[in-house]
């Protein structure tokens, strides 16, 4: 399939499944996880700021990690992928669905999820903490606000509200995003290596069903010999020679 029919199948859908990673959030300079372990962060291992096992031993350290992340994603703004993304779900309105690996919530602050369609977070979002008594989500105040650890309002103290080494992804989430790609007629795997599991594998539900997969990607990866159309482009290149164009998407 050619850049051109792969426009006509997006236009025709009337169910469109995407799931983004890391390189959507590039051009907004957000770093990936592990190069967000630079500076004084970069003589730990992931495992020892992401694990359950990390945050029992030292929480101080690892909030100290996390508050660090959520200051600089808090100040970042969401790119033109992000935007195109917002637009295809307007297009698109119920058919649409949205997965992201990112914690950096961009997508939702660009509009998506409010649109017609559904946003998914499946590792959480920095901007959130979990009491750790009750499992309440809540949200926390502004970086310069946050007073560490932070204490819901039932006085308990909270963790980060992401998915750390050794945890499972949310049940619900997981099952949302397995049936969407499934019924998918077009699936868009976006900045993201698919080798982390379960989500990688959302593709091939779509594949098994019938449906198209196109992959924006700069770099091949494991999903590049099964994908309908590879696109070696960054994520914000790649949508827009994908949408523009496209009077209409559904």
């Amino acid at each position: 399939m050619d850049l051109a029919a792969a426009r006509q199948v997006l236009q025709s859908a009337a169910h469109v499944a995407v799931l983004t990673g890391a390189g959507v959030s590039a051009a907004s300079g957000i770093p990936t996880f592990r190069e967000a372990q630079s500076g004084h962060w970069a003589r730990f291992r992931p495992e020892d700021l992401a694990s359950p096992q990390a945050y029992a031993h030292d929480p101080d350290t690892v909030w100290a990690w996390y508050a660090g992340r959520y200051r600089d994603v808090s100040a970042a703004q969401p790119n033109g992928g992000h935007t195109w993304l917002a637009e295809l779900e307007r297009r698109k309105g119920a058919g649409f669905f949205l997965a992201t690996q990112n914690v950096d919530g961009l997508h939702a602050r660009a509009g998506s999820g409010s649109l017609g369609g559904r946003l998914v977070e499946l590792h959480g979002n920095l901007s959130q903490a979990r009491d750790e008594v009750t499992g309440i989500i809540h949200s926390l105040p502004a970086p310069a606000d946050l007073i560490l650890p932070p204490r819901s309002p039932a006085g308990h103290r909270m963790r980060p509200h992401v998915v750390w080494f050794g945890e499972f992804l949310p049940e619900d989430a997981l099952a949302a995003a397995e049936q969407a790609f499934a019924e998918a007629e077009v699936a868009l795997i976006i900045g993201t290596s698919s080798v982390v599991y379960p989500a990688a594998g959302l593709a091939l539900e779509t594949l098994r069903g019938g449906g198209r997969v196109i992959e924006i990607n700069p770099e091949a990866t494991e999903l590049t010999p099964a994908a309908s159309l590879s696109l070696r482009m960054g994520a914000e290149e790649g949508l827009a020679a994908l949408l523009e164009g496209v009077d209409e998407l559904s």
